[in-house]
């Protein structure tokens, strides 16, 4: 397993492990959870400033979302400029604006300095809508966009098979392979002196007077500061209520013509379709991704990929499918990422979420934002972004809204799980949370009769899982933590697995 989930990504092929001897024992100047384009991209720029970095990661590199993304580099964002403007003020909305180049400019620029090959290019964006509801949207976005001095212009025509109303392009945006880039910056890292420790999951941490102690499953490790490049933050925090999970979907097809977008495409539907194309072992493929839902609440999550292509397939000459896969991302309730000092913290511990879909730009300008931190003790994003801040207005509604639903499934879930009184009724090929002799757990049989029976319980907030079909995932609704068949953790923030239960597969 090189990622989270059953399904394999276009990106997959090239995930490696990195893992060197490293002296677990002594102090570090900054200990990096998590790998994925974050925190290695944060390892990396700590590394070359003077410090000594150890990156830990509790799977292999890229595991998580950056193995599962779509790899889109744009400076436009699922927040747009007007909203910006009107919660956070014109300053802040700027700052927002300015950090898609900047983003884009550290990945450049780390492309020439360690000459990695990633596939790297410059891409024009076309942003186009629909119907008459989708036209206002892109009005006010490119409205917006002006207030900022961000580039969209009106065009009559778009590279994409789609009848659409209204269109803008948007220029100077991008597209890479993300595992490459990854691997690029972890050869750079670890050149530089960095350490690279996998499997190694971070259970808790405790913050002392010069350093913080990290408990992991290789054992103790101090560092004098520490960044949490997780998603979302293991423990309980203010962050797991200001911030959302949400699943989306992506297809890689062949196309009969082999005529194929150059560029980038979003369309305004909600949730939104994307599209990129991308060469894999000589061969074009077209990406297409959406059907974006919150974790856990999809009944059929099979039936999200189905959609996803049937859409594909109705204005695209498909031929073949050849990858499909899904991937995690947290929405933020405000519409602003979190990125500094971790809520609760004394100063020594960072962390970086609620990226929503824009996790390669943020993922990247998160690394400036944290070694700014550290090195220096301030970074000019650092009151806009922070994890800490508190808006009363901005993200109000869904504050509420998340949190109301957070609390229905978890007493929802606790009341009207099925009880049975044999593992036999349960069908082969299915899964569910069952009550049996009083407990409760989460059950899938395989097709072959083969049972897997694991406490239901999340340990993280103790709400039920739910079965994810499409990626044979149990999925914890309340926070994103998710799990496999067996109850091995997949997914923050828990850092704890599922207890499997003994069973004999024939009762």
């Amino acid at each position: 397993m090189y990622r989270d989930g059953a399904r394999k990504s276009i990106w997959q092929e090239e995930i490696r492990k990195f893992s060197s001897d490293a002296d677990l024992q002594q102090l570090y100047d900054v200990a990096v959870v998590g790998g994925g384009i974050t925190g290695i991209s944060t390892a990396l720029k700590l590394q070359q400033a003077g410090k000594r970095c150890i990156l830990l990661e509790a799977a292999n590199i890229g595991f998580g979302t950056t193995g599962g993304t779509t790899a889109h580099l744009n400076d436009f964002f699922d927040t747009t400029f007007n909203q910006a403007i009107s919660d956070f003020g014109q300053e802040n909305a700027q700052l927002l604006a300015d950090t898609g180049q900047e983003a884009i400019r550290i990945i450049e620029n780390n492309i020439q300095q360690y000459q990695i090959d990633c596939d790297f290019q410059r891409k024009i964006a076309y942003l186009f809508a629909l119907d008459e509801k989708q036209e206002k949207e892109l009005t006010d976005i490119v409205e917006g966009a002006e207030k900022v001095g961000h580039t969209m212009n009106y065009v009559d025509e778009i590279p994409f098979p789609i009848p659409f109303k209204k269109a803008v392009t948007i220029p100077d945006q991008a597209q890479f392979h993300p595992i490459k880039y990854i691997k690029g910056l972890c050869e750079a890292f670890i050149s530089l002196g960095g350490i690279i420790q996998e499997d190694c999951r971070c259970e808790s941490h405790d913050e002392q007077e010069n350093y913080v102690a990290l408990e992991t499953s290789k054992g103790e490790i101090k560092a004098k500061n520490v960044v949490y490049a997780t998603h979302i933050p293991p423990g309980l925090s203010v962050l797991h209520i200001t911030n959302a999970p949400y699943r989306s979907y992506a297809i890689a097809f062949s196309l009969k013509s082999g005529n194929y977008p150059a560029d980038l495409g979003y369309d305004l539907i909600d949730p939104y379709h994307y599209y990129r194309t991308q060469e894999i072992e000589g061969q074009t493929l077209l990406i297409a991704g959406g059907e974006d839902h919150k974790t856990g609440h999809e009944e059929d999550t099979g039936e999200c990929f189905s959609r996803l292509e049937n859409y594909v397939r109705k204005y695209f000459d498909v031929e073949t499918a050849y990858y499909s896969w899904s991937s995690q991302y947290y929405e933020p309730v405000d519409g602003f990422p979190y990125i500094g000092k971790l809520p609760g913290s004394s100063g020594k511990i960072f962390t970086a979420t609620g990226f929503r879909g824009n996790g390669m730009i943020f993922g990247t300008i998160s690394s400036q934002i944290l070694s700014d931190l550290i090195v220096t003790g301030s970074s000019k994003y650092e009151n806009a972004f922070s994890p800490s801040r508190i808006k009363p207005i901005a993200g109000f509604a869904d504050f509420v809204k998340e949190n109301a639903v957070v609390a229905y499934d978890f007493i929802k879930d606790k009341l009207f799980a099925e009880k049975i009184n044999s593992l036999a009724e349960v069908k082969e090929g299915k899964a569910k949370v069952v009550k049996y002799e009083g407990e409760s757990y989460a059950l899938y049989k395989e097709t072959n009769g083969k049972v897997h029976l694991v406490k239901s319980t999340c340990p993280h907030a103790k709400c039920e899982v739910r079965w994810n079909s499409a990626e044979l995932s149990w999925d914890c609704p309340c926070h994103g933590s998710r799990f496999n068949v067996n109850g091995k953790l997949l997914t923050g923030p828990t850092v704890k697995d599922l207890p499997r239960v003994d069973t004999d597969s024939e009762n």
